[in-house]
């Protein structure tokens, strides 16, 4: 019965688009415009590929994640990392243009993934839940998506270890790490803030605090870039090794994990407004913003310490999480807000100009030319669900902006 929904809904967005609810300058609202027309494309193209889908198998595809080699759509199951970030990037299209059948897909994308709420197999329940479902709530107030999110963040503590002060990260290569905690997980504390006010539970709000205080601690090197991973020993809490599994090396700034790190930190400072967090996402901010390896299009290479020819691969990803990131950071602080703006200005006009993905085209991805995972040949200069999603979020905190600037 889902599966029929989505389809349907995705044959009523076929229609002309919406007017927007939001004010914006003309580049903004051209893109949403234009991610409001080619998320049609997207919502035919995934539920043509549901449709065509396995039916013999316990788990269902349900969201797209990139492009494969052979040109086909990547489409993942609730077990994959990613498969939150679409249903969000559908709520943001919501939030914008009010479009009740654009709430009714993500509506329908969302609630496929309700099986997440009780993985405590993965650290990334919130890039699963609170992209999902947390938009979700956010902007209907359905209670019983409030109960999902909580069950999600009691699900997460479940990797929490006092000893070390962090939640763990993954569970696979055991013969590799022992406690391993990557820069990525900062971004999954959101959930826990959320769930400590939902329900007024001082733990969720100690964990995501001693997670970021042992990240601050311990991931940052001296020019406040950081290392991707960091292994400790479970029995004592002290620091086994750190090194990279994404990036170029192990003393290298792979660009994602620096994007990973300036919005956690961003965020971290919104729910504590603990000083130390914010002044180590200015750091972050201007390690990324000074670099001399960062591209005049303020684009990053997939590594900013990578040997660069003209095959080397940028992140659009890495660009788009350190726009939205900015763009919040910039109310935080003051002295450098115009700065902030600027810079996040540039980034989105940058990918608006060059970068997106062709009208109709794709599968329906906004954007083109992220990379996942360079050392393992994995999704290199190709779309990533993600870059879309952080594409739409910058977009709507740019538009807010923009609009409380007319108040």
């Amino acid at each position: 019965m889902r599966l029929k929904k989505i389809i349907l809904y995705a044959t009523l967005l076929v229609g002309s688009c919406t007017g927007f609810t939001r004010s914006a300058n003309n580049w903004t609202k051209e893109n949403l415009v234009f991610a409001d027309k080619q998320l049609r494309t997207a919502t035919r193209a995934v539920a043509k590929s549901i449709a065509e889908g396995p039916t013999n198998v316990d788990l269902k595809w349900i969201s797209p994640r990139s492009i494969n080699k052979d040109g086909t759509l990547r489409i993942v199951t609730y077990l994959d990392w990613t498969c939150g970030f679409f249903p969000g990037t559908l709520w943001y299209m919501y939030e914008n243009t009010g479009n009740k059948n654009w709430r009714k897909t993500a509506k329908e994308f969302t609630e496929l993934m309700e099986g997440g709420k009780d993985r405590t197999n993965t650290h990334d329940v919130g890039f699963l839940m609170y992209c999902s479902y947390g938009n979700g709530y956010r902007l209907t107030k359905d209670s019983t998506y409030k109960q999902i999110l909580i069950q999600s963040a009691r699900s997460l503590i479940t990797r929490y270890s006092p000893k070390v002060g962090c939640i763990r990260s993954w569970d696979f290569n055991r013969q590799r790490w022992n406690f391993p905690v990557i820069i990525d997980n900062m971004m999954n504390l959101e959930i826990l803030f959320w769930a400590a006010k939902a329900t007024g539970e001082k733990q969720f709000y100690d964990i995501a605090v001693s997670h970021a205080n042992t990240t601050l601690k311990n991931h940052f090197r001296d020019d406040n870039s950081c290392y991707h991973v960091v292994d400790y020993f479970p029995e004592t809490g002290a620091v086994r090794k750190k090194e990279t599994h994404q990036g170029f090396s192990d003393s290298s700034s792979w660009a994602r994990g620096q994007a990973w790190g300036l919005y956690g930190f961003t965020l971290c400072y919104r729910e504590t407004n603990d000083k130390k967090y914010l002044e180590q996402a200015v750091k972050i901010a201007e390690y990324i913003l000074s670099n001399p390896n960062l591209p005049k299009d303020l684009i990053p290479w997939w590594d900013y310490d990578a040997p660069k020819t003209k095959d080397t691969p940028r992140d659009v990803s890495a660009a788009m999480i350190t726009a939205s990131a900015l763009y919040e950071l910039s109310q935080f602080d003051t002295t450098k807000t115009s700065r902030y703006l600027k810079c996040a200005d540039t980034i989105l006009q940058n990918v608006t100009e060059n970068y997106r993905t062709p009208l109709g085209s794709g599968f329906g991805f906004l954007l083109q030319h992220s990379t996942g995972n360079k050392p393992s040949g994995d999704e290199i200069d190709v779309p990533i669900s993600y870059a879309d999603y952080y594409f739409m979020e910058a977009l709507t905190r740019k538009a807010k902006l923009d609009q409380r600037k007319k108040k």
